[in-house]
C-alpha cells in the first residue's frame, strides 16, 4: 500500500515538475529543412544561407510582451541593463514601463500596453537578445541575473557587456539562440525548393522589380507587403497620426517568406550572431550582423544584397530567436508520468 502511495506521489511529482518548467512564454516556430541548400552568391563569394542541417526560427520578432515577461522573470534587479527607458514608447519601443526601486526588497515591476504587446520589442542590444536566449535555454527560470538565468547557456556572457566580445559564440549544445547570418538569410530569402541556390530578394518572395508596398488591407492575394518607409520626405507612421510606427506580429498575413516567416523584412532591425566586421584603431570592437530594415527604411534596406552591422552594445534593433528541433525527452517523460498517475487513479481511487 505504502508503495503504491509512493509511486502515486511521484509521477504526480513528476508532472507537476514538467508542468512547471514548461515555457510560460511561447514562441511560434517555423521549419527551415533543405539541408545543405547552397549559397546566394549573387552578392558575395561564397554567398550567405547555406546551411547543411534543419533547424526552427521565430515565426515573428519577438514582442514585447515576451519581453516583459522575460524583464520581470530577470530583472527585478536589473544588473546588465536589459530595459532601456525608450522601451517605454509607444510609438516604436514597445510600450513597456517600469516601475520600483530595483532592489531584491523592492523590485522592478514590469508592464506593456495592451496596444503594444504583439508589436516587436526594439531599443534591444545584442548582449540583451543573448540573455533572453540563454533564458529560453534554461528552461526560463525566475531569479537574479546569474549563471543560471541570463548569463550561461546557449551563450557564456559572465556579465561581458562591452562592445568587443568576439570571443563570445554560440556554445554546442545550445537548445535556444541568436541566428546566424546564414540561418537568418536562409529562412528569409531562400525559395524552399530543394538543396538549391535559389533565392527571392525580398523577404516577401518577390523580386527586385517588385518591391513590398505596405497595403495594410492586403485586399489582394498576392501579398508582398512589408511594414517599410513609403516615403522619401520622412517617416511615415502605419496609423497615420503617429501613434504607432510598427505593426503587430504577422499583420500582413500574405506576405510571408517562403519558409512562413514574417516581418523578415521592415518593421524592426533584427539582430544575427555573425561577427559582421571587427576594429581595434580607437578601441576594440566586433560588430554584429544586422539584417531587415526597418518602419525607418526604404525597400533597399529589406533587399538581400542589404547587409548591416552594429556594435553590440548598440540599444536600437530587436531580434527573432532560433532553434534546434525540440528533443522528445520532455513529451517521452511527461507521457510516462501522464500514464502512470491515470494507472493509479483508475486502479486505486
Amino acid at each position: 500500500m505504502k508503495r503504491r502511495a509512493w509511486m502515486l506521489t511521484t509521477a504526480a511529482a513528476l508532472l507537476a515538475l514538467l508542468t512547471a518548467t514548461a515555457q510560460a512564454v511561447t514562441i511560434d516556430l517555423v521549419t527551415v529543412g533543405n539541408p545543405g541548400n547552397l549559397p546566394d552568391a549573387r552578392y558575395a563569394t561564397p554567398g550567405y544561407g547555406a546551411v547543411g542541417y534543419a533547424y526552427n526560427i521565430g515565426k515573428y520578432e519577438v514582442t514585447a510582451g515576451q519581453y516583459t515577461d522575460f524583464l520581470n522573470a530577470v530583472a527585478g534587479v536589473d544588473t546588465y541593463a536589459l530595459y532601456n527607458t525608450s522601451m517605454s514608447r509607444t510609438d516604436f519601443g514597445g510600450g513597456i514601463t517600469r516601475t520600483g526601486v530595483g532592489t531584491a526588497g523592492s523590485p522592478y515591476i514590469y508592464t506593456v500596453a495592451t496596444d503594444s504587446v504583439s508589436r516587436p520589442i526594439n531599443y534591444v542590444s545584442y548582449w540583451d537578445a543573448c540573455r533572453f536566449a540563454n533564458w529560453l535555454h534554461n528552461g526560463q527560470p525566475v531569479g537574479l541575473q546569474a549563471s543560471a538565468t541570463t548569463e550561461d547557456g546557449a551563450y557564456t556572457l559572465n556579465g561581458y557587456n562591452g562592445q568587443d566580445g568576439r570571443e563570445i559564440a554560440r556554445n554546442p549544445g545550445a537548445t535556444w539562440f541568436l541566428p546566424s547570418e546564414d540561418e537568418w538569410y536562409k529562412a528569409a530569402y531562400h525559395k524552399n525548393d530543394g538543396p538549391t541556390g535559389n533565392y527571392w530578394d525580398y523577404p516577401t518572395k518577390t523580386t527586385l522589380g517588385s518591391p513590398p508596398g505596405r497595403d495594410m488591407t492586403e485586399a489582394t492575394n498576392s501579398g508582398n507587403n512589408a511594414n517599410v518607409n513609403v516615403s522619401w520626405y520622412g517617416i511615415v507612421p502605419i496609423d497615420g497620426n503617429g501613434t504607432h510606427y510598427t505593426t503587430v506580429a504577422g499583420q500582413f498575413q500574405l506576405s510571408d517568406s517562403a519558409y512562413h516567416t514574417f516581418d523578415q523584412g521592415g518593421n524592426v532591425w533584427e539582430w544575427n550572431e555573425t561577427i559582421v566586421h571587427q576594429g581595434w584603431m580607437g578601441g576594440n570592437y566586433a560588430k554584429r550582423g544586422l539584417r531587415g530594415g526597418s518602419y525607418g527604411n526604404l525597400e533597399n534596406d529589406l533587399r538581400a544584397s542589404a547587409r548591416n552591422h552594429g556594435i553590440p552594445t548598440d540599444e536600437g534593433a530587436g531580434f527573432r530567436v532560433a532553434s534546434v528541433p525540440e528533443p522528445a525527452s520532455f513529451a517521452m517523460l511527461a507521457g510516462i508520468a501522464a500514464t502512470a498517475l491515470l494507472y493509479y487513479w483508475r486502479k486505486h481511487v
